[in-house]
């Protein structure tokens, strides 16, 4: 008596169906690999902002019972709500197509140390009586930059909107010394910027020239006894970029034994006196062993792929925010050690399909 009791309780708390969410390109889609909360680790699907999100949603009761509810819906969480069903029962295997078009997420999903970025599709099987049911489905955005990523869509007919692009990119006063996103018109050339466009007929030509070495200079020193410029070609970086410089010795006075080039990564959450900041060295690169001398340069060459970096972000939804920093550290023979840290920006480019 007492099994078929705690059977009973136990089969009241087990939920009268399974809910399954699907992707219609769910085979073909690209995928990205996320780390839960419980450190496991999850393979979802991975769109981009305006993308159409098609997919089913099929709900099989258990079987021999029927499933009473008032309705039946589709969130996509902080944007759109669909309504998938009228009011009714369930007795059987049931599918609902879903599609939400060209969908705005302008931000890119994020996993960090304090918070996290999701956009996740919500089923909701509303009850009376009883409590709903409800199923979630995570996906991954990824975002490319707006200043970077405008002129992507354009077909070969709209080349005059891709002139005068150009014509504003390239112009003296907004030259950054980073266009390499116009690899998908052509070839990938870094360190180069569009001199030309010429249009033959349904041929778009695009003329690249060396792309002039534009220095942004750090300096580290303690008076009289130590003077260092480090220099890098620019502050703004991609996923896939790499990182070219030199460190000068101007004046060296006291006994250094090394030198490393580290890359942090800033997550501040909260606003105002609220704000919780936490800092990660995601990447050490050592520069020098051994002691210096004046006038001596060494130069730097860091390949940013290797490392799970995501693009910046600025203050999102007065949420968070994450920055990047380059932080030079200095080590003397006593165990000193001696920082400088440069903040830089970092974007995505539209990957290769």
């Amino acid at each position: 008596m007492c099994f078929m009791l705690q059977n009973y309780i136990i089969g009241a708390f087990k939920p009268p169906c399974h809910i399954t969410i699907s992707f219609i390109d769910g085979k073909t889609r690209k995928k990205a690999s996320i780390k839960k909360e419980n450190g496991q680790t999850a393979i979802v699907p991975l769109f981009q902002s305006l993308e159409n999100i098609v997919g089913e949603v099929s709900i099989d009761p258990v079987q021999g019972k029927k499933l009473e509810h008032t309705g039946v819906k589709i969130e996509l969480l902080g944007q759109i709500v669909r309504e998938l069903d009228v009011p009714g029962e369930i007795y059987e295997r049931k599918t609902f197509p879903f599609e939400f078009s060209s969908v705005e997420m302008p931000y890119e999903s994020y996993n960090g140390v304090n918070v996290r970025l999701r956009y996740v599709l919500k089923v909701t099987i509303s009850r009376n009586y009883v409590s709903n049911i409800v199923e979630y489905q995570d996906f991954w955005v990824k975002a490319l930059d707006h200043d970077f990523g405008h002129c992507l869509n354009y077909q070969m007919h709209d080349v005059e909107h891709v002139l005068n692009f150009l014509d504003s990119v390239n112009s003296p006063s907004k030259l950054t010394g980073e266009v390499a996103w116009f690899a998908t018109i052509t070839q990938h050339q870094q360190l180069t910027i569009v001199s030309r466009v010429v249009f033959y007929g349904t041929i778009l030509l695009v003329v690249f020239s060396k792309l002039p070495w534009i220095v942004v200079q750090m300096e580290v020193g303690i008076e009289d006894c130590l003077h260092i410029e480090f220099e890098y070609n620019k502050s703004k970086y991609h996923l896939k970029d790499v990182i070219i410089g030199k460190i000068y010795f101007l004046l060296v006075r006291i006994k250094l034994k090394n030198m490393e080039l580290e890359i942090r990564r800033r997550e501040s959450t909260g606003s105002g006196p609220n704000t919780y900041v936490e800092t990660e060295t995601l990447a050490k690169f050592e520069l020098m062993d051994g002691a210096p001398v004046r006038g001596e340069s060494i130069p730097i060459r860091l390949f940013l792929s290797p490392y799970e970096l995501t693009p910046t972000y600025r203050n999102i939804n007065n949420k968070f925010s994450v920055k990047y920093f380059l932080n030079l550290v200095l080590v003397d023979e006593e165990d000193r050690r001696y920082f400088k840290q440069q903040e830089i920006t970092v974007y995505r480019l539209q990957e290769a399909p």
